[in-house]
């Protein structure tokens, strides 16, 4: 595991949206409203505004852009941009004027009074301080540590949606463990970092290390003139590594920071494939400081390099494999992972099975076949114990004991798959007769129309 200090000081790869000091930002949770910040007045603007330039001054990793970014901050405070009573508004502005200005995603500012106070009152370093982590470890339970979802698609392909990530000394781990395990039984793994604005390196480090070889170096962390620091793969995985199955990794717009750093490292390894829109860009590494009367400013202290492209994304995103909507990225890198399996030689022949009969369903759904119900309405009847019915503009599967059933086209020459069944039935129509297939059957039957 990353020595402590190493994931202090590296788990400001933190996200696009306003983030926490020195840790990554959970998945959203309600917060007690007695937190709320009053109105805010002309004294508090203007104290606030001058520290937050005394924090870039002091700790910003480019100090060629800091008159630059404190010219702007003073302009604003001048001229009345900042003059509003509202906390949310006010940082809204700042935020802006701190990124126009920086050209750098991770320099904002947030309303936070809660972390606000637990930041004031820490003794020492913040993420030492056991109220504080009190605070991001309740955040991360209650996320389950970012991993949000895991389920089972279509021809055994292994997904893990990872909302945040989320890192807790010796209780993360765990999580990620039985993740990995989930994960491991699967012919293929899709990775969803859709809407994960980062986390902490630490947790990257370690799902990383799943798919790297041990010991391999991953990134450099600089810092002013201190010594680098480096992340390296780990060496023992309780759940073992996830090398040798078809990866694929699912990103937009609204992937940052350290799901960025996850992508970034897929991408450069050649681990898999990514799938969606260009990732946010926002590279660098930040920490965080208080700003009375109840507000965390995010600053850039370092920057990371990799080890393959001796670069980062800061600023440029990183871009998809395979390019598309992210709200067809999963089903596209569905069908991709069972085209690689379908390609593979030497494979069990019923596993192929599946596979074509799983893609052959997620092809269906990403280019969708629309039959004029003209040609619908006749193929409705009775086939055996099986009725179909033509009603609203669509054909029903109507079964005995079962519910009704809508027959959703897959192809235009009378092949339908049954909703509610999860894609385990699927019926050819042809209008003389009905050719029932079933997932587990080997082969299909058919049932004549009966006479009306």
């Amino acid at each position: 595991m990353i020595p402590r200090t190493l994931v202090a000081a590296i788990a400001a790869l933190t996200p696009l949206a306003p983030a926490p000091a020195l840790a990554q930002r959970a998945a959203p949770t309600a917060v007690a409203r007695s937190d709320a910040l009053t109105a805010l007045t002309v004294e508090q603007r203007t104290a606030a505004i001058e520290a937050i330039i005394a924090a870039v001054r002091e700790k910003y990793v480019f100090p060629d852009r800091v008159p630059v970014i404190e010219a702007r901050l003073r302009a604003s405070l001048a001229n009345g941009r900042y003059t509003t009573e509202s906390p949310g508004n006010f940082a809204e502005r700042v935020t802006e004027d701190l990124r126009e200005s920086s050209q750098d995603r991770h320099m904002y500012v947030n309303v936070d009074p809660a972390q606000y106070r637990l930041a004031v009152a820490a003794t020492g370093a913040p993420e030492e301080d056991p109220a504080m982590a009190a605070y991001w470890r309740r955040l991360a339970v209650r996320s389950n540590h970012g991993l949000r979802d895991m389920r089972i698609l279509p021809g055994n392909v292994r997904y893990l949606k990872v909302a945040g990530f989320n890192w807790v000394d010796d209780e993360s781990g765990a999580a990620y463990d039985a993740a990995a395990r989930f994960l491991r039984d699967g012919d293929a793994i899709v990775i969803d970092l859709r809407g994960n604005g980062g986390g902490s390196h630490g947790a990257v480090n370690y799902l990383i290390s799943h798919f790297l070889a041990p010991n391999r170096l991953e990134m450099t962390f600089l810092q002013g003139g201190e010594t680098p620091s480096q992340s390296r793969s780990l060496g023992y995985l309780p759940a073992g590594r996830l090398t040798g199955r078809p990866l694929y990794v699912l990103i937009d717009g609204r992937t940052g920071s350290a799901a960025e750093a996850f992508a970034y490292d897929v991408q450069q390894f050649r681990l898999g494939r990514l799938v969606g829109a260009k990732t946010g860009g926002a590279a660098n590494n930040n920490g965080f400081t208080p700003i009375a009367p109840g507000f965390m400013l995010s600053v850039s202290f370092g920057r990371p390099v990799h080890a393959v492209s001796q670069s980062n994304w800061e600023g440029v995103g990183v871009s998809p494999d395979v390019a598309v909507a992210p709200q067809q990225a999963l089903d596209t890198a569905l069908s991709l992972a069972l085209a690689d399996l379908e390609g593979r030689t030497g494979a069990d022949a019923a596993d192929r099975a599946d596979w074509a009969w799983a893609r052959s369903g997620i092809e269906a759904r990403l280019h969708p076949v629309a039959v004029p119900a003209d040609r619908l309405r006749p193929l409705a009847g009775t086939y055996g114990s099986n009725r179909v019915v033509f009603r609203d503009g669509a054909l029903w599967l109507e079964r005995a004991d079962r519910p009704t059933a809508r027959l959703m086209p897959m192809t235009s020459d009378g092949l339908f798959l049954a909703e509610g069944y999860d894609d385990a039935l699927r019926l050819r129509l042809t209008g003389p007769a009905m050719e029932i297939m079933w997932i587990d059957e080997p082969a299909s039957r058919t049932v004549p129309r009966s006479a009306d």
